[in-house]
This record gives C-alpha cells, structure tokens and sequence, in this order.
C-alpha cells in the first residue's frame, strides 16, 4: 500500500463512518477499485483505521462525552452482544465475510431496501420521540444487538443502531447520540483485539500507515458527523437508502 491510498481509504473510512452506509463496504470495495489484494495487513488497517472516528466524536462534542455515569452504564450493557458475537465468530469474521464481495454486495442492496420500507413505514405510525434519558436498560441492549448486526460488512453499524433507536420510539437526534458513545468501546474493542492478534507481522512501514489512515479517518469524520446531527434534524434516511441500492448495482456490474 501507497501513502496516497492510506489517504483515500482514511478519507473513505471518515466519509462513511457515521452515515448509515456501511464504512466497511466502502473500504473493500475501493481497495478493490484500488487494486489493492485482501491481505492481512489490510484487513487490520480497514478496522484500525475506524479509531479516527473515536477520535472525532471527542473532538465534536465534550458534552456527549460527558455523558452521565447512568448513560454510560447503558452503553456498557449495549456494547454487550457485538463484543460476544466478534469474539466468538472473529475468525469468520475476518475471513470469509470480509473477503466476500457478494456478502458485501448482497448487504448494501438489502439495507437499502430495508431503509427505504422502514421511513415510509416510519412516517405512517405514532410517533413518541422519546429523549435519550428514558433510555432502560433493556433499551441499550436492544439498541446493542442491532448493532450486532453489522458483523456483517455491508450493514452499517450506524444504521443498525440508529434504525434500532427509532423502532424504540426515541428521537432520531437522540439515538444519533447514542450510536456516537456505542462506537467508542465497539471499535477500541475491534481494534485493539486485531491489533493484539496480527501486531507481531507490522513492519514500521506499515505501522506508518495506519497512523496516517487514522488521522485522516478522524479529520473527516469529525465533519461527516457533525453533518450528520444537523442532517437528522429534518431528513429521513430514505436517501441512504437509495444511494445503497445504486452503489451496490454499480459495484455488481463492475466486480461481476
């Protein structure tokens, strides 16, 4: 891998992030674009470099960090399931699902379907728009295990979560919120646990790189997020949706 492309996929990783689209998605298929082979060293950069968002949520909002003890409590209990689902199928994880173009493919086209459905289904029901302080316990773990879903490359974890916020009742600014404190202990946990496991086979080269996907992943997502909380205020995900459909068909054409 180039500098230059430790650029683009830091870019891509900030862009994509926090939006509903699958940040994981995006980085496969531009390394393909990019020519670059799955190796292993590029599969612990494209979940390495997801820290820089970490990154960006501190810098954007000392008042979501400061979050009450109570709050923090609930993200523990949401952290639950994908800490227990990565742990227990990592390997599947990291090999057979994020080599898989189809998986990647199949999951963007489904999401977009499913986000699409959702808002017009959405749009049709009582709405409580609860505040993020009625969150129970019982609702972070439910919030918890969509995000669970997004072991699968092409989900979105920001998705999952938001969608499971809003199928709760609560407020699309406030699950947005909360799905920025979820990503801080699910993505130390991913890479901080891949680090652990494929360290030893770095070069300083390469350790180079991840540092400068970091940075870049954590400049652009800084600003990907703060688009997105004013985006939320009076946007549906529809959008998203659409852009999933129309990115999955082009990269079908293009990887088959």
């Amino acid at each position: 891998m180039e500098w230059w492309q430790a650029l683009v996929l830091g870019a891509v990783e900030g862009l994509t992030e926090f939006l509903p689209v699958s940040s994981t998605a995006h980085l496969i298929l531009t390394s393909s674009l990019l020519g670059l082979p799955q190796t292993e060293f590029l599969k612990s950069f494209e979940i390495s470099i997801q820290l820089g968002a970490i990154l960006a949520v501190t810098l954007l909002s000392s008042k979501i960090l400061r979050a009450e003890d109570g709050l923090w409590k609930k993200v523990a209990v949401a952290f639950l399931p994908a800490a227990l689902i990565g742990f227990l199928f990592y390997s599947t994880i990291r090999g057979a699902l994020l080599e898989s173009y189809s998986v990647v493919i199949a999951a963007l086209f489904a999401g977009g379907i499913f986000f699409i459905v959702f808002e017009w289904w959405h749009a049709r029901r009582a709405v409580v728009d609860r505040p993020l302080a009625e969150l129970s316990y019982r609702d972070a773990l439910l919030i918890g295990t969509a995000q669970a879903l997004a072991v699968i490359p092409g989900v979105s974890r920001s998705g999952a979560t938001i969608i499971g916020g809003l199928l709760l009742g609560f407020k699309r600014s406030a699950v947005v919120e909360f799905s920025f404190l979820l990503a801080i202990p699910t993505m130390l946990a991913a890479t901080g646990y891949d680090l652990l496991k494929n360290y030893n086979s770095f070069s300083l080269s390469d350790a180079k790189l991840l540092f400068l996907g970091f940075m870049t992943a954590g400049i652009v997502a800084y600003f990907t997020a703060r688009f997105l909380l004013s985006f939320v205020q009076s946007h549906t995900f529809t959008g998203f949706g659409v852009y999933r459909i129309a990115l999955a068909l082009l990269f079908f054409f293009i990887l088959f």
